[in-house]
């Protein structure tokens, strides 16, 4: 909190805000503006980051905090609404402004305006910038799920036989599944309160973190084995051997494709929540989540029991159905095993580069050693 109130007023006001929890607390915690003017640029990084409360502070100081927090590689954020905030309000990553008591030059200066000069607007406006950021990840690691297992099954299927399991029709149920379905599902997931818990995202953090590698390959490796092995071995699995090679083959590849659906469609409910062990917390409320999802599984029953001449499949027996579910949900305890698996905090992109035997610079072959 930087004020131009004197230093007791501003610590009262802190107190009561929860700012400060020491009733006690001295510099650097709580520090006028003039003693922090008076530092030197490195001394003003050094205290920066401790600093609490600042009172009997002019613009100048507010500018001066910015940079220092700025040069120390945090991403600032700035509240004001006089002509004299402008410049902190212009130098901030974020410059937040009242929309009703703020000058123009203050509203001309900021990313965000405040229309009813609400403090508490601005953790709504968090709480929304984090559910979107969160959808987003959400959505990528169940797209990246479905690209990488559905790319490596035909890839290996036609190396292999010279067979595809998945047809180009049938890709492109599943590509709706994945873009448009999947979307409207997953980035339309309402805020919750355990985003507010979460600690801000670095100004250079990958947006596909290692705990969505992780579930994406636990997800990925669990499909690909799965519709492989049925691919390879299925007519055996599957208990098609006396029927005819040619029925049989379309059986158990309209099987092959069944299941990839149905393990998209519960894998969906894994990409609510990439992190957190109750994958069905708050699902009852998201009624749009809940009907892509129906959507989703009465159109694919459609698609295989009456439109098996447009997508090349046939009809599957009931036990068939059963089998498809029964592999589809293993997915969930697979994912919540998942979970308790640790992962590095070091963004996948920094290991692979570790690992990486780093180029000699030209010129350094043959250098005479140093004298």
């Amino acid at each position: 909190m930087v004020t131009g109130d004197n230093l007791q007023t501003a610590r009262a006001i802190a107190l009561e805000c929860g700012i400060l929890t020491d009733p006690q607390a001295s510099a650097p915690v709580i520090i006028e503006g003039k003693v922090f003017r008076a530092y030197n640029d490195a001394e003003r990084e050094a205290v920066a980051d401790k600093i609490s409360v600042m009172g009997r502070s002019s613009p100048n100081d507010k500018l001066l905090l910015v940079k220092a927090l700025k040069k120390n590689g945090h991403v600032v954020a700035v509240t004001g609404d006089g002509t004299n905030d402008a410049p902190a309000l212009h130098e901030a990553d974020i410059g937040l402004s009242m929309g009703i008591q703020g000058t123009e030059v203050a509203k001309e200066s900021s990313d965000i305006i405040i229309l009813d000069d609400n403090f508490a607007s601005v953790v709504k406006v968090v709480r929304w910038g984090r559910s979107v950021y969160a959808n987003i990840q959400k959505f990528i690691q169940f797209q990246l799920t479905v690209n990488v297992a559905a790319l490596i099954i035909n890839v290996v299927a036609a190396i292999s036989s010279g067979n595809v399991p998945l047809n180009a029709v049938q890709l492109l149920w599943v590509n709706l599944i994945m873009d448009t379905l999947g979307a409207l599902a997953l980035a339309t997931e309402p805020p919750t309160d355990q985003l507010m818990k979460r600690t801000p995202v670095g100004r250079r953090e990958p947006l596909v973190t290692n705990i969505m590698w992780r579930n994406l390959f636990i997800q990925a490796v669990y499909q690909v084995a799965v519709l492989l092995t049925l691919n390879f071995r299925g007519r055996d699995l599957l208990h098609l051997t006396q029927d005819t090679l040619e029925h049989s083959s379309k059986v158990k590849n309209s099987f092959i494709f069944n299941t990839f659906v149905l393990c998209q469609v519960f894998n969906e409910f894994n990409a609510r929540k990439p992190e957190e062990l109750n994958i069905f917390e708050g699902v009852s409320r998201n009624h749009l989540f809940l009907a892509v999802v129906s959507v989703t599984v009465v159109l694919q029953v459609i698609i295989i029991e009456f439109l098996g001449k447009f997508t090349s499949t046939v009809r599957l027996s009931w036990q068939l159905w059963l089998v498809s579910l029964a592999i589809a949900f293993i997915s969930w305890p697979l994912a919540l095993v998942g979970k308790f698996i640790p992962v590095p905090q070091t963004p996948l992109k920094n290991l692979i580069l570790k690992c990486w035997p780093k180029k000699k610079k030209q010129g350094d072959e043959g250098a005479a050693p140093p004298v």
